[in-house]
């Protein structure tokens, strides 16, 4: 008989497992950086383009009235305008070759990362995952859209507080701009942990399972109530962890803030620099914290109850 995994309770054991086998967390960061550090020098080689071609002092930006919002939201207007078609112009090639990238890089990554886990459980008669890489890639394609879509939303609702509370005509609200510029920005926040744990979760079922991409994607959505929220659960409150990183980044980056007159900018470079590795190391490792979680849900809920084809060894409880 197996011990139930009781929901955000497992997550401090999920976190034990994960951190005795950092090979599983290496596998994850080294897919996510072999895609994030080209993709960063393009950003940054693009951006020092631009700014040859349209240098910041001709923009006005510098001069900014940062007393006056009202004039400085007259001034941001015309810097946006200015630098908004070479910046157009650089994501309409950069944004689809990053995407195509990082759904082939993070489906392999993710395979790998699975593999691995499978190997390093000690119990792991059930996961046989399979190396199948042009599924996952469907399936990270699936995840990529979604995320487009939230997204999509969010800057849609920006632009909509924007444009009811920064007009020409009157002086612009800039209180009322940033309370729902955070409100619509936490909602959106709060909503892609709610919805997308099918699109997580989908990539496991296909490999655990052996079903087709699209198979796994309808079986995701008929998991029952009881599976369904343990995995919005946990997905809240990875959620909430990303938010408290982000939180703990920044006190790091202003920890020596008051002392920048005697530590120097040197130091506070690597401070920053030091932060920010932080973050993406620790949320790294909480990514593979959250794929555990859910393979220990799908070992309870349905290891012993999935179809398995030949070669899958189903686990007799």
């Amino acid at each position: 008989m197996q011990t139930p995994v009781r929901g955000t309770q497992s997550v401090v054991g999920q976190m034990g497992w994960v951190f005795a086998r950092p090979s599983v967390t290496g596998i994850e960061i080294a897919w996510r950086w072999l895609f994030g550090i080209p993709f960063l020098w393009l950003c940054w080689h693009g951006l020092l383009q631009i700014l040859t071609s349209f240098p910041i002092e001709e923009s006005g930006l510098q001069s900014a009235s940062l007393a006056n919002p009202w004039l400085a939201a007259q001034q941001l207007v015309i810097v946006w305008q200015m630098y908004a078609p070479p910046v157009a112009a650089l994501l309409r090639w950069l944004l689809p070759a990053s995407a195509v990238a990082w759904v082939v890089i993070s489906a392999i990554g993710r395979n790998l990362v699975l593999l691995r886990m499978a190997r390093g459980t000690e119990n792991d008669r059930e996961l046989k995952v399979r190396f199948r890489p042009l599924g996952m890639i469907l399936m990270r394609a699936a995840w990529l859209g979604l995320l487009a879509a939230t997204l999509w939303g969010w800057w849609r609702s920006i632009q909509w507080a924007g444009a009811t509370h920064i007009t020409l005509d009157s002086e612009p609200d800039l209180v009322g701009y940033f309370i729902w510029s955070i409100f619509l920005s936490l909602g959106f926040f709060t909503a892609w942990a709610l919805v997308s744990w099918f699109v997580s979760i989908a990539p496991l079922l296909m490999l655990l399972e052996n079903l087709s991409p699209f198979g796994a994607l309808l079986q995701s959505l008929k998991l029952g109530r009881e599976f369904t929220g343990k995995l919005v659960e946990i997905n809240l409150v990875m959620g909430v962890v990303k938010l408290a990183l982000i939180v703990v980044a920044m006190v790091i980056s202003a920890s020596l803030l008051p002392f920048s007159d005697q530590v120097g900018g040197s130091v506070l470079h690597m401070v920053w620099a030091a932060a920010t590795a932080f973050y993406l190391v620790a949320g790294d490792y909480f990514h593979v914290v959250r794929l555990k979680g859910f393979v220990e849900f799908w070992r309870v809920f349905r290891g012993s109850h999935a179809q398995l084809p030949a070669g899958f060894i189903a686990h007799n409880k």
